[in-house]
């Protein structure tokens, strides 16, 4: 793969998680009733930092709760080479019938990620409502699904990757467009 361009940096990173916290504030009229729910593995660290925003905002620490997909996928067979898919933790400490969840994840492409995600949520309790939060919006829907909340729109063509650094898992925050 070959570095084509830099879209976001640090700071652009930074303006549009804070845009995205005040869009959801607003929307959900305050943070109370909210849980925010990261996709593993890089939505984690975006609702860690969307919680941290609300809280400056509201003065209301948002539970937050980190969500593994893998036996969600409709892909499952392609996606994993053995038979013993890699499994990640669940973690979500807040019984979420009845609230408000925001799914967050960095890229939105195709939405089938999103999809496997929905139904994990539902399989753990019925929320009032399920938004969705992500950084970037690179097009290219297989399915009905629109994000809620977007940091950015990245129109990009097939041949095109977008890939999300961030200092918790990369040590150094940054979105730039790769050519396969």
């Amino acid at each position: 793969m070959k570095k084509k361009t830099e879209i976001l940096d640090q700071q652009a990173i930074n303006r549009a998680l804070t845009r995205i916290a005040h869009e959801i504030v607003e929307k959900n009229k305050g943070g109370e009733n909210l849980v925010l729910v990261g996709i593993k593995t890089r939505g984690v660290p975006i609702a860690k930092r969307l919680q941290e925003k609300i809280k400056q905002i509201e003065e209301i620490t948002v539970p937050i709760g980190e969500l593994d997909i893998t036996l969600y996928r409709d892909d499952l067979e392609k996606a994993v080479e053995s038979d013993d898919p890699e499994l990640k933790e669940t973690n979500i400490a807040v019984k979420l019938a009845g609230k408000n969840v925001i799914l967050i994840d960095d890229v939105l492409f195709t939405g089938r990620t999103v999809r496997a995600a929905m139904d994990a949520v539902m399989d753990l309790g019925r929320p009032s409502h399920i938004q969705l939060a992500v950084l970037i919006d690179r097009g290219h829907r297989e399915l009905p699904i629109r994000a809620d909340y977007v940091g950015k729109n990245i129109p990009t063509s097939e041949k095109e990757i977008i890939v999300v650094q961030l200092n918790e898992t990369d040590e150094t925050d940054q979105v730039s467009i790769f050519e396969k």
